[in-house]
Parts: C-alpha cells; structure tokens; sequence
C-alpha cells in the first residue's frame, strides 16, 4: 500500500524545484494534491495533468501569490470550498535575497518575510479546521540550514526561515492536542533554480562544503517531506531535520 494513498495535501510553490519534486513523490504515494501556485501557466497545467494521470490522483490547482495577502486569503477560501479534510500541509514557497546588512532594503526586508513567514503563518491558521477533521495531520514547514548557520548576507533569508523554524516548534506544542504534528526540512545546497546561477564559490563559502561532496537532489528532500507526511513519522513532531549532505 502507498504511504499516502487517498490522503489530501496542500502544497505551497510547487511548479519547480523542491516543491515540484514533493509533489510528485506525494503522488506517486498516493496523495491528491492542492497545488498552490503564483501563476497558473498553461505548462504547469499541462504538468500537473500528466502526473495525474501517471498516479492517478487527483492534482487541484489554485493560485496564490504568498507576496499578497489578499490573494493569499481568497486562495485559502478556495481551498477551504473544495470541503476535503487537509492530511497533509507543506509550507514550501520561498524567496531567496542575500543582501549584506549594509544593502538591506526595508522593502526587500518586508517582500521576503511576507513570503516566508508572515503567508505560512496565515495559510496554517486558515487551514487548521480542514486539518482537524483529517483526524492526524502533519505540517511540514520548509526552512533552510541558512536560518540555522549565520553567515555573510543572511541577514534577511535566513532570518525569515529562523523565524519559520522556530514557529514549527511552537506549533507542535500548541497543536499535539488536537493532533496535528509539525516539523521543518532544512535543506542545505540543493540543486534547483535557485540555486543554479549563484556562483559555486559562494555557495560553498556561504555554507561551507558538504561531507558528501556534491549538492543534493530536490528528489531527496521530497523523501524526507513525504516521510514527515506519512503515518511512518507518527512519533516525530517538533523537529528541523537537516538534510545537506553534512555541511
């Protein structure tokens, strides 16, 4: 039997990258999956339908720009009209900036804490009722090792994903009772489109080194979500799990 099979996930920012890997790895599990996204281009629709056909699941596709709080209001509305129980959150969708204290902007400042703390706190709080009623859920928030290690020019990404990190360990005290686990992935260099036009010298420079000589394939971080998703993790609430290849 598949891990997922017949639960429902919302998805943040899946039409690339990590997101779109958990996706994928959450339908080939079972899952259907509520996929929320800026910009509904026709590829992306075209994408989602193959995978759906491929596992036979069902991928809903709802658009949602994190940088806007209305919209990111009447998208949860949306989702909370399709009347499903939510099993599975994942707090994916990010901006990266690595402005030097010097050249932080109040505006960047605001944009990238928006998107990455400020949108994942109102869509979990939208979303807890559906999640109830899934009688279990599991909410998996995506921070970054650069919100763990301070380095040069992290004073606003890594600052926005400390704040998502620390807020999953509150969350899971706040929600045992209604059982409702939660934990964080915080990916270290992995190779995505974030990622690929940064210079390897300041990747490695920022971060260090991995241990494992190499960067880390999105599809293994979608491991690690669809592992944090299923019923396999039911003791494990709470955590930010590093997956980055022993930096």
């Amino acid at each position: 039997m598949k891990n997922l099979e017949g639960k429902w996930a919302v998805i943040t920012g899946c039409n690339r990258g990590i997101g779109h890997a958990i996706l994928e790895k959450f339908a080939e599990e079972g899952a259907n999956v509520i996929a929320c996204i800026r910009n509904a281009a026709e590829s992306v629709v075209e994408d989602f339908k193959n995978i759906s056909i491929k596992y036979g699941n069902k991928i809903s596709i709802v658009s949602m720009d994190l940088a806007d709080e209305e919209s990111v209001k009447s998208g949860l509305k949306e989702i909370i009209g399709l009347k499903v129980p939510i099993h599975i959150l994942v707090n994916n969708a990010g901006v990266c900036e690595y402005p030097g204290l010097m050249k932080v902007k109040p505006d960047s400042l605001k944009h990238t804490f928006q998107v990455n703390y400020f949108s994942p706190v109102l869509i979990t709080q939208y979303l807890l009722k559906p999640m109830m009623k899934a009688k279990g859920a599991s909410v998996i928030n995506m921070g970054s090792i650069a919100g763990i290690d301070g380095s040069v020019g992290n004073t606003v990404y890594g600052a926005s994903k400390a704040s998502l990190m620390y807020a999953t360990k509150c969350w899971a005290k706040e929600l045992a009772s209604i059982h409702i686990r939660v934990n964080a992935i915080a990916p270290g260099i992995i190779s995505t489109d974030m990622t690929k036009d940064m210079d390897p010298e300041m990747l490695t420079g920022t971060f260090g080194s991995p241990t494992l000589f190499r960067v880390g394939d999105p599809k293994e971080i979608a491991s690690l979500a669809a592992f944090l998703a299923s019923d396999e993790s039911s003791y494990v609430t709470g955590q930010v799990i590093r997956a980055d290849g022993g930096i």
